[in-house]
Parts: structure tokens; C-alpha cells; sequence
């Protein structure tokens, strides 16, 4: 959220505390002595791709870092707005069709769908990519140019939620929610070729293998937030898919009505 205090941090599977050297759209920032660096009251001209190298070990993949704006009249209306995608996977095979559609209550009048790309930052639909049908933004051809964050942004500048999609020329996908995963509910994770979705797949988590399923889906039950991570799969023969982070988000907390809201107790 724009003003806020954003903390990166560049980690092995053994320490999260090594000397690491953090860059913003392939450009060199700084190097931080433990491993962390931290970005003061966050602005839109913050938003980028980010990645971390640590000598001698090696370099994270990168990921896009999104801005939303602190306040804004529609912020906390009613009708807020969510980024649909069809079809509702992460991941993409180059060549295929998407449609993205800003969905609102009542309406999605009044809401551009714009994205990051490597390319090019803060382009909306029809922009260079795109065109509008109806309410939704068709892509009919995706391309590995077209990898990026996608979110609704309105006149006022409120934003929806982000969506970060991957599109591949390789052999593989792996199909996981395209929205956050709230603790305590199933995650289902899915390795696909263009043809089929049911050939036994190899599934890692943070590159460390999990375990193989003999029809490429694999489900976590119960997930918690030690289940959020990086996650990727691999067909014998065929390939391996690019990496996708996968969220958890929080269970609400539910809180008891307090004593005084009770009925009173009836006499007998």
C-alpha cells in the first residue's frame, strides 16, 4: 500500500541473513550486509520487478512488487471491484486465448484493466495489447511478453485485487489459484501439458522435491501459512513448468457476541 514500509528479503533454504545484492527492473539497487532491505513510504514509482543475488549461491527469480493507493472514495464502498480470469490459472501456454473481466456488484462501469510488464509498466487494455468485448479484455494470442501483474484500476485510482500471470513457450504448466488461498481450505495444484492433465508429475516446493502423483494433481489439505511458497512441476519426458508463487492469506477471527447482546434467560 502506498506509504507503507516494504521489507524484501533474499534467503537460502538454510539462512535468511547472507549478504545479498537487490535489483529493481534488472538495475542494480544496493547490497544489504543482512540480507533485508527495506523501502520507505512505498510509491508508484516503486512498482517493478525485483529480484535478489547472493554471491556465490545464487539469484531469486523475480517477482513484481504492486502499489495500491492508500485512500480513495471507492476504496471502502460497498460494490468493490475483483479481477476475473478465464481460464483461472497462473500459468499459461503461449498461443492460447485469455479474458480478463473488472467484475463489480452491480456494474464494472468505470474501471480500466491495466498491468506490469518487463516491457512496459502501466499500459491499459487496447493499449499495444488487448481489446475490449463487452466488459471483458480479450487477449486471443498470448505471448511471453504478455507475463505480468494485471489489476482494475478506477478514475479515482482505487485498485483491485492483482493478478500475476505467467505465459510459457515450454511443455508444461502448473495450474494453481489464481487468488490468495485462506488458511484451513484444500490447495489443488495441477501439471498439465497442451493435450493432457492426467500424466504422472513430479511436484517441488521451493525446489525441493514433495512427492510424484500418478495423475499430475497433487492437493495439500488443510493449508496453513508454512504452505506458502514457490511451486513448480515436472513431467518425465516431457518438461518442467516455469515457478509459481502460491499465497495464504488468514482465516478471520471469530469473536463471540458479547454477554450484554444475549437474550435474557426465561423463567420457568
Amino acid at each position: 500500500m502506498e506509504g507503507e514500509d516494504l521489507t524484501l528479503t533474499c534467503k537460502t533454504k538454510m539462512s535468511s541473513n547472507l549478504p545479498a545484492g537487490f535489483y529493481k527492473d534488472g538495475s542494480f539497487i544496493r547490497t544489504e550486509p543482512a540480507g533485508h532491505m527495506t523501502i520507505h513510504h512505498v510509491s508508484r514509482s516503486d512498482e517493478g520487478l525485483y529480484k535478489c543475488n547472493i554471491s556465490s549461491v545464487g539469484e531469486s527469480p523475480p517477482s513484481w512488487h504492486f502499489s495500491s493507493v492508500l485512500t480513495s472514495p471507492l476504496s471502502s464502498a460497498t460494490n468493490q471491484v475483483s479481477l476475473t480470469v478465464s481460464p483461472s490459472s497462473c500459468q499459461m501456454f503461449e498461443g492460447q486465448p485469455v479474458s480478463l473481466s473488472c467484475e463489480e456488484d452491480d456494474s464494472s462501469a468505470g474501471w480500466t484493466l491495466r498491468r506490469n510488464t518487463t516491457r512496459k509498466p502501466r499500459t491499459q487494455c487496447g493499449d499495444g495489447w488487448g481489446r475490449y468485448v463487452g466488459s471483458s479484455c480479450k487477449i486471443s494470442y498470448v505471448v511471453p511478453s504478455d507475463s505480468g501483474v494485471y489489476w482494475c484500476e478506477s478514475r479515482e485510482g482505487a485498485t483491485s485485487n492483482s493478478i500475476t500471470i505467467t505465459v510459457t513457450g515450454g511443455p508444461v504448466i502448473l495450474q494453481s489459484p489464481v487468488l490468495p488461498v485462506m488458511e484451513g481450505e484444500d490447495l489443488t495444484l495441477t501439471c498439465k501439458t497442451k493435450t493432457s492433465s492426467n500424466l504422472p508429475a513430479g511436484f517441488y516446493k521451493d525446489g525441493s522435491f514433495i512427492r510424484t502423483e500418478p495423475a499430475g494433481h497433487m492437493t495439500i489439505h488443510h493449508v496453513s501459512r508454512s504452505d506458502e511458497d514457490l511451486y513448480k512441476c515436472l513431467i518425465s519426458s516431457v518438461g518442467e513448468s516455469p515457478s509459481s508463487w502460491v499465497s495464504v492469506t488468514e482465516k478471520p477471527k471469530t469473536t463471540s457476541p458479547p454477554l450484554s447482546s444475549l437474550p435474557p434467560p426465561t423463567s420457568v
